[in-house]
């Protein structure tokens, strides 16, 4: 793999370890996926449609944040809400985005941060093409 394709590709693994919780490793971290109650989970963690959510905003805010400091723009608040309804029956995926800056930023600088959110690659990987390689693979499991 080369430097470049390193960057680019990333790696997680959902095991589980409950009644549809799983742990998740994702380089050095561990997060925690679940259902709620109501669905037969533990809810001890987010549903995985929650973290596409979590995705979008917080990677639409980092997007946001970098841009401003490479500007040298004061930036000391960004905040994003995501709220994702899932395809349904005629309908389209669904994201709602709203971006709360501070107050007193200047019009040009809300218009192009505006602009650069929408370049954030979580943006970009939903709105394009997508392609998925699947196998299964059988393995013995160890007691």
């Amino acid at each position: 793999m080369q430097g470049s394709d390193k960057l680019s590709r990333m790696k997680a693994t959902a095991r589980r370890d409950g009644s549809f919780r799983h742990l998740v490793q994702v380089r050095d971290h561990q997060l925690v996926v679940d259902e709620p109650l109501d669905a037969g989970g533990q809810d001890t963690g987010p549903r995985p449609q929650e973290l596409l959510a979590v995705s979008l905003a917080s990677c639409t805010a980092i997007t946001i944040e970098m841009y401003a400091a490479r500007k040298g723009w004061g930036l000391d608040h960004v905040e994003v809400e995501v709220e994702y309804s899932p395809a349904d029956r005629g309908c389209p995926t669904k994201f709602e985005l709203v971006t709360r800056l501070p107050a007193d930023l200047p019009e040009e600088q809300v218009e192009r941060l505006r602009v650069i959110a929408a370049k954030c690659p979580v943006h970009r990987a939903l709105e394009g093409e997508v392609m998925f390689h699947e196998r299964v693979d059988r393995v013995d499991m160890v007691a």
